[in-house]
């Protein structure tokens, strides 16, 4: 079981959250709050895995109320305005749903959640130590890399390149498994030859991500995923 909460200041938009919650079996509907103090309350003295959250909320918005916590669930954002979608992405939220809120788009959205990879990394991190970074191998030493100092990974022949602001590093290892290292929730698969950071995507146009000082080409097989970082319809 899927325990959520909803912060959400309108009524309405309440009442349509959790008539979609209680027609799936899977989601448990533990608390309902108008602000973001009151849900830290919550969050404080229960376990939660999963939270909906209004952007717009009176006195802190849900953006900011991210900013404030230091390990939160899984969120997926609800918001009557679309121009907040790429910044969500700074947040590493599961999913961004437009008000009014479809059913068929809210399914869509946990469906995004319930993910093996998605969900049991979440339940595994609230158990141990959160990871912020990895260890690079390259010419013989071991480089400390923060998972927030990469912009993307490129796969050449028979090496990898972690491009960062400040350095690139080459190591011998493939993309699979350095995927598989990488936290799903920050990082996207865009091509075979290269994962992006999520956070470092300033927009999508055509067949191409483009970074802070990167465009990055999306492989076919890729288009419907990295699409859906700013699939908004409701």
């Amino acid at each position: 079981m899927i325990r959520c909460i909803i912060i959400e200041d309108e009524v309405l938009a309440q009442d349509v959250i959790k008539s979609h919650l209680q027609k799936i079996d899977r989601l448990e509907l533990v608390g309902v709050y108008r602000n973001a103090p009151e849900a830290m309350d919550a969050l404080r003295t229960m376990d939660v895995d999963l939270m909906f959250l209004d952007i717009h909320l009176p006195g802190m918005t849900g953006l900011h109320f991210l900013r404030t916590l230091s390990e939160p669930p899984l969120v997926i954002l609800t918001t009557a305005y679309s121009e907040y979608a790429l910044e969500s992405y700074e947040f590493s939220v599961i999913d961004y749903l437009l008000k009014p809120i479809s059913f068929e788009r809210f399914v869509r959205a946990v469906n995004k959640v319930t993910e093996d990879r998605l969900f049991t990394a979440a339940r595994k991190e609230k158990d141990r130590s959160p990871e912020d970074h990895i260890f690079i191998r390259s010419n013989s030493k071991f480089f400390r890399v923060n998972f927030s100092e990469i912009m993307y990974v490129q796969g050449m022949k028979d090496y990898l390149k972690i491009h960062t602001p400040d350095y690139v590093l080459v190591t011998h290892q493939t993309m699979n498994e350095l995927e598989k290292l990488l936290p799903a929730r920050q990082f996207i698969r865009v091509h075979k030859s290269y994962i992006a950071a999520i956070a470092r995507i300033r927009s999508i146009y055509g067949n191409t991500v483009e970074l802070e000082k990167a465009v990055l080409p999306i492989g076919i097989s890729y288009k419907e995923k990295v699409m859906s970082l700013i699939e908004r319809r409701p």
